[in-house]
């Protein structure tokens, strides 16, 4: 998905699921604003995938793409059919000035 789309929908109130794969650390310096923290080598187990409707768009990130890639496996294993990456990642997002959140340690997943 696009920045701009992304930014966008974000701004209408209408994002779909957005999910940062990176560790807690780049987490909680900065992220797409609304993203959820899910960190791609727990995307195989964790629990916070059963609230999240499987028909449901989910834009997944990194920094620069590997890790993401990972994450949409592990999504995909667990039977969500709309996933997508971010386009640049979360390097292009922030290179392009777009705004970000930062969050304590304990609204995100170890």
């Amino acid at each position: 998905m696009q920045q701009d789309d992304l930014l966008a929908e974000i701004n209408q109130g209408q994002a779909p699921i957005i999910v940062d794969v990176r560790s807690a650390s780049e987490y909680q310096t900065s992220h797409v604003p609304g993203a959820i923290h899910i960190p791609f080598w727990t995307a195989f187990t964790t629990d916070k995938l059963e609230n999240i409707a499987k028909t449901k768009t989910v834009i997944l990130y990194c920094e620069h793409g590997p890790r993401a890639g990972i994450a949409k496996l592990a999504f995909s294993w667990a039977g969500f059919d709309d996933l997508k990456y971010l386009a640049g990642h979360m390097s292009a997002w922030k290179k392009a000035g777009l705004p970000v959140e930062t969050k304590n340690s304990d609204d995100s997943a170890e």
